[in-house]
C-alpha cells in the first residue's frame, strides 16, 4: 500500500498532478480543491495517497489534508460511490461542508454533487449519517494556522462554484491569489480576474 508520495510536482491536468519521486513519476488524480492548493511545477510536495485496486488496474488518489482523505474513503465504503464521485465531492464541497449535509440530512444539497442524483444522495446519508461524528472534532476542526487558510480558500472556491464557475476556471482565477486574504476577499480578487 502506498501510503504517501514525497516528492517534486512535475506537471497537472485537469484532475490529476504528476508526482516525481526518486525519478519514478505517479500520475495521482486528486480533487479540485486539492489541485488548485499545489504549488508550482517542481515545488516539493507531500501528497497523502489512497490506492485503489479494480479490474482496469491500479490508480491513485491525492490529498493534502487528512480530513480530506478520511472523507475519500468514508465516501467509497457508501454503495454506488467510486472514487471518481467521492473526488467530485470533495471538488465541491470542504469536508466539513459534507459532514454538516449528511448531518444534517439536506438531501438537496448533497445532490448537488455532480453524478450524484437523488437517490444517491439518500444512500450516502443514510450510511454515513453517525459515522462522521467520531472525527468531526479532530480532524474537521483543526486550529493550526494552515488549515485557517485552507478553510478561507475552500469558503471562496465554494462560494464560486456555487456561482456557476467551473473548477477549472476557479482554479486559473485563484492563481497569485494574496496570501492572508479573507474568504470574501478571495473571492472578490477571483470575480475580478474572471471577469477581464
Amino acid at each position: 500500500m502506498i501510503a504517501f508520495l514525497n516528492g517534486q510536482l512535475a506537471g497537472k491536468l485537469l484532475n490529476s498532478a504528476f508526482i516525481d519521486v526518486g525519478g519514478i513519476g505517479y500520475e495521482v488524480f486528486m480533487s479540485q480543491t486539492a489541485l488548485s492548493k499545489l504549488p508550482e511545477i517542481g515545488s516539493s510536495v507531500h501528497v497523502r495517497t489512497y490506492m485503489h485496486v479494480s479490474d482496469n488496474g491500479i490508480t491513485l488518489y491525492g490529498f493534502l489534508a487528512d480530513d480530506e482523505k478520511a472523507m475519500f474513503e468514508k465516501l467509497i465504503g457508501v454503495s454506488g460511490v467510486g472514487p471518481k464521485v467521492a473526488l467530485a465531492a470533495l471538488s465541491t464541497f470542504s469536508s466539513r461542508k459534507l459532514a454538516d449535509a449528511v448531518a444534517a440530512q439536506d438531501s438537496a444539497l448533497v445532490s448537488k454533487i455532480p453524478g450524484v442524483g437523488k437517490k444517491t444522495a439518500q444512500r450516502i446519508i443514510l450510511e454515513l449519517k453517525g459515522s462522521l461524528d467520531d472525527f468531526s472534532g479532530s480532524l474537521f476542526n483543526q486550529d493550526d494556522s494552515g488549515s485557517v487558510v485552507d478553510q478561507r480558500m475552500s469558503g471562496a472556491v465554494e462560494a464560486l462554484l456555487s456561482m456557476g464557475f467551473t473548477s477549472s476556471e476557479i482554479e486559473l482565477a485563484m492563481n497569485g491569489a494574496p496570501e492572508g486574504a479573507t474568504e470574501s476577499s478571495l473571492v472578490k480578487y477571483a470575480l475580478k480576474r474572471l471577469g477581464s
